[in-house]
C-alpha cells in the first residue's frame, strides 16, 4: 500500500468507492425488482399485474447502476477486469442471460393477448431467478479467491440460493411497503420465509472470509478492532430481529409500520456490504491483486474522473427524482 502522500496514489481508492457505491445500489435497488420476480410465478394473475406495476418505473433505470459499476472496473481496474470476468466468465453469461430474458418479458407481457402472457410471466420469473443465482455464485466464487476445488465450487453453490433468498426478501418486503390487502399479506408470509436463509447467507460470508484470508482474520478478531467493529455483526442481527418482529405483526390499521421492513433490510444490506468492503481492502482480488496493481496510469484515471464527476451526481439524481414522484401503492401497469 503507497504512503497516500499525493493525488495519483488516491485516485483508486475514488474509484474503488464510487464502484462500492455503484455495486451496492444496483445490489439493493435491483435487488428487489429481482426479487419481485422470483415471486411472481406466486400470485394470482391480477396480483401479477399489480407486482409488476410495483417496479415498472424503476427496474430498467436500477440496472444503470450494474452498467455504471462494470464500466469502472473495466476502464479503472483493467487488470483486474480481466482476471475476474475470466474467471467468472460463465456465470456471468449465465446473468446477462437472465437480464435479457427479463427485459424482453417485461415489455412483451404489457402487450401480449391473455393466452401468451403466462409464457412472458414465467421467462420473467426464470430470467430473475438465473441472474440471481448467477450473482451469489459469483460472490461465493469472489470472496474464496477464484480457487478452484471441490470445496470452493461447493461454496459458490452454497451462496447462490442465499443471495436468491436475500433478494427474494427484499421484493418481497418492497411488495409488503407498496401494495395493499390480499397482495400485502402473502407479501408478508413470503418475506418470512426468506428471511433466515437470508441471515444463513450472511453468516456463511462473514464465517467463510476470515477463514479463508489470515488477513481478514487478523482486521476483525484482533484488538482493538474486535471491539471497535462489533456494532457490524449486533446491528445486522438486531434488524434480521426487528424484520421477523415487524412482519409477525404486518399488516397493521392504516398500512402503519409497511415501510420498516423494506428500509431494515436495506440497512442489513449495507452493512452487509461494509464488512465485506472493509475485509477485502485494499483487495480486488483476494490476497491476489490490490487496487494499485490493476489501476490503469494516472492520467486516463483523471480524465475519467472529470466524467465520473459529471455523470454520477445526475443518475443520483434521476434515481431520487423517479422515486418521488412514483411514490406510494402500485397499480397495474398499462401501457394503454
Amino acid at each position: 500500500m503507497p504512503a497516500l502522500n499525493n493525488f495519483n496514489d488516491w485516485l483508486p481508492i475514488i474509484f474503488m468507492a464510487v464502484m462500492g457505491l455503484s455495486i451496492l445500489a444496483y445490489v439493493v435497488l435491483d435487488g428487489y425488482d429481482l426479487g419481485v420476480g422470483m415471486l411472481l410465478h406466486r400470485a394470482t394473475p391480477e396480483q401479477k399485474d399489480v407486482m409488476i406495476g410495483s417496479i415498472g418505473p424503476f427496474w430498467d433505470a436500477n440496472e444503470t447502476w450494474l452498467v455504471l459499476g462494470i464500466g469502472i472496473l473495466l476502464v479503472a481496474f483493467p487488470l483486474a477486469h480481466g482476471v475476474i470476468l475470466g474467471a467468472l466468465y460463465l456465470p456471468v453469461t449465465l446473468m446477462l442471460i437472465g437480464l435479457i430474458l427479463r427485459g424482453v418479458a417485461f415489455d412483451f407481457r404489457a402487450k401480449a393477448h391473455d393466452d401468451h402472457k403466462a409464457m412472458w410471466n414465467q421467462l420473467f420469473y426464470g430470467g430473475s431467478l438465473l441472474a440471481s443465482l448467477s450473482q451469489g455464485y459469483m460472490l461465493g466464487a469472489w470472496i474464496v479467491g477464484f480457487e478452484q476445488s471441490w470445496l470452493t465450487v461447493g461454496f459458490a453453490l452454497l451462496i447462490a440460493p442465499c443471495v436468491a433468498a436475500a433478494y427474494t426478501l427484499m421484493g418481497a418486503t418492497w411488495l409488503v411497503m407498496k401494495t395493499e390487502t390480499a397482495l400485502q399479506q402473502r407479501a408478508v408470509y413470503w418475506a418470512r420465509r426468506a428471511l433466515w436463509l437470508t441471515a444463513l447467507g450472511v453468516a456463511f460470508v462473514s464465517v467463510a472470509a476470515p477463514v479463508v484470508s489470515q488477513r481478514i482474520f487478523d482486521k476483525w478478531f484482533w484488538l482493538p478492532n474486535l471491539v471497535l467493529l462489533a456494532p457490524v455483526p449486533i446491528a445486522s442481527l438486531l434488524l434480521f430481529i426487528l424484520t421477523d418482529r415487524i412482519l409477525r405483526a404486518l399488516p397493521l390499521p392504516d398500512d402503519k409500520l409497511s415501510w420498516v421492513p423494506f428500509s431494515a433490510c436495506v440497512g442489513i444490506f449495507i452493512l452487509s456490504f461494509f464488512g465485506l468492503a472493509y475485509s477485502m481492502f485494499p483487495f480486488l482480488v483476494i490476497e491476489k491483486m490490490t487496487i494499485w496493481q490493476a489501476a490503469s496510469a494516472p492520467e486516463p484515471l483523471k480524465i475519467i474522473l472529470v466524467g465520473t464527476l459529471i455523470v454520477l451526481p445526475l443518475i443520483i439524481a434521476y434515481t431520487v427524482f423517479s422515486y418521488r414522484v412514483f411514490q406510494g401503492k402500485a397499480q397495474h401497469l398499462s401501457y394503454e
